[in-house]
């Protein structure tokens, strides 16, 4: 598909993500408020088709800036190039440890990671599906059921439809960590 438009992003969020052969998710990155896709962006500027899926998270509210103004923004406007250059920069970082952690690091210890962000020192509790996880990590659903359930029988979480709970932060850093 090609890109007729960048969303400058002012509301919500937004999962930028690509599907494999065998049919699975991998998130490549999260777009919020004040920033924009870098793959629109390349799309535009390359007249190449957009080459992943997005999909609204929380309900979006955006600038919508055409491909005529992109692309005669990004050749005059100094500012305007500087943002996009930063964006790249910053998504590519996204992106290569996107790479990093799926090529290097074992899926238990990523998912304990994953399970430590999504929560906070106020709540231990993540409302969110085996599959969304699979999607986030770029592995499937019954390898993340799997595990989870690994990690419910160690007493590192417990598990409700929908739901984890974390019953030691402590264990599951150093699994994080190992």
């Amino acid at each position: 598909m090609q890109c007729s438009h960048l969303a400058l992003v002012i509301e919500g969020s937004a999962r930028v993500y690509k599907i494999g052969e065998n049919g699975r998710e991998i998130t490549l990155y999260r777009i919020g408020p004040g920033e924009s896709c870098i793959l629109t962006a390349s799309c535009i500027m390359s007249q190449k088709p957009f080459p992943a899926f997005a999909v609204s998270e929380q309900p979006i509210q955006a600038l919508m800036v055409s491909t005529a103004d992109v692309v005669r923004w990004s050749n005059h406007e100094p500012a305007w190039r500087d943002y996009l250059f930063k964006l790249i920069s910053d998504r590519l970082s996204d992106v290569i440890s996107v790479v990093e952690e799926v090529a290097f690091r074992r899926v238990d210890r990523r998912l304990a990671g994953y399970l430590l962000q999504h929560t906070t020192d106020d709540s231990d509790r993540i409302q969110v599906t085996h599959q969304s996880i699979a999607s986030d990590l770029g592995t499937s659903r019954e390898v993340v059921s799997r595990i989870l359930k690994d990690f419910e029988q160690q007493g590192f979480i417990s598990i409700t439809r929908g739901a984890i709970t974390l019953e030691d932060r402590h264990a599951l850093n150093s699994k994080s960590s190992e």
